[in-house]
């Protein structure tokens, strides 16, 4: 990193998906509906468990944080990207560019240890069912959140601190949706490779490390299900990690192609897609992952409903 921090160009200009002014407007729509969708869905999967007693358990408590991460990671990206939309270009400063980088990747990472956490709670709840009350007591339920955040908040450092060490004095366009860290690196018109290195080192660290905890959860999940001897019960016991790993699969699939894999691989179009799926459609399609694979919460929506209808 370079010592020095000489910033030229002030202000920087979002290209976003497409110049076509008729796919704007299509565009503009589809994901304000779907920005919508992501609201409704997370919000109502955090008061459906804040509501409902039977939801007071560990594995909720880190859905209820899932959701709320979900909220905000969409939220960092979503608001400029509508508002390309509208216009023929979106005008950031550096400053703001900063912020929403900084709460992307405070919330994209806080998402990656959290989904860890989910993990290593079925872990304990069908491996060590008799010492689950201890293993996950609301102090280490809290200690796991927190650590998920500040988690979070390391990488996001790392980013930031890296970005405000480049020098912009060049061209401004931002060939993406949002202010992310590769198209920045690429306007950059002086910077040294630890600038390039130390955001992958630190994002490709923590996948790996939030994956080897995952994988090691669920081979341990596997075996103690494979000793369960009635197809009744293994199904029940398989039918509590679906969910998880089905969101599981589809995040850490597209982070790791962003943040991990060599830059010359994809072009840009691909990163802006890719991109999408994680900032956007993941965040819609958790709490349908959530809700409609899990009878628990079904059953809890039911109960709400009927309980507001009774005294309506």
């Amino acid at each position: 990193m370079t010592g020095k921090n000489y910033t030229i160009v002030r202000e920087f200009f979002i290209l976003g998906l497409t110049d076509d002014p008729v796919l704007r407007v299509l565009f503009f729509v589809a994901f304000l509906g779907i920005y919508f969708v992501i609201l409704l869905g997370n919000l109502s999967i955090i008061v459906l468990i804040q509501k409902s007693s039977q939801l007071h358990t560990p594995m909720y408590l880190f859905l209820s944080h899932l959701a709320f991460v979900d909220i905000g990671l969409s939220s960092s990206v979503m608001p400029v990207m509508l508002l390309n939309f509208l216009g023929d270009i979106t005008s950031v400063t550096l400053q703001g560019c900063v912020v929403q980088l900084c709460s992307f990747v405070n919330l994209g990472t806080a998402e990656c240890f959290l989904l860890a956490v989910m993990a290593y709670d079925r872990y304990v709840a069908i491996c060590s069912p008799l010492l689950y009350s201890t293993h996950m007591s609301t102090r280490v339920c809290t200690l796991l959140v927190i650590t998920s955040y500040l988690g979070g908040c390391v990488n996001a450092w790392t980013f930031t601190g890296c970005l405000l060490n480049l020098s912009f004095c060049g061209p401004n366009k931002i060939n993406h949706f949002f202010c992310d860290y590769s198209p920045l690196l690429k306007l950059s018109c002086s910077h040294g490779p630890l600038v390039e290195i130390l955001p992958s080192f630190s994002s490709g660290s923590i996948i790996v490390m939030t994956v080897l905890i995952i994988t090691i959860s669920y081979v341990y999940i596997l075996l103690s299900v494979l000793k369960i001897r009635s197809i009744e019960g293994r199904s029940k016991a398989f039918s509590t990690c679906t969910s998880h790993l089905t969101a599981v699969t589809l995040y850490f699939g597209t982070i790791t192609f962003i943040y991990v894999l060599p830059k010359s691989i994809y072009s840009s179009d691909q990163n802006k897609v890719v991109s999408l799926f994680y900032s956007v459609m993941i965040p819609m399609l958790n709490p349908l992952i959530y809700s409609l694979r899990n009878k628990e919460v079904k059953r809890a929506m039911k109960k709400l409903i009927g309980t507001k209808h009774l005294f309506s």
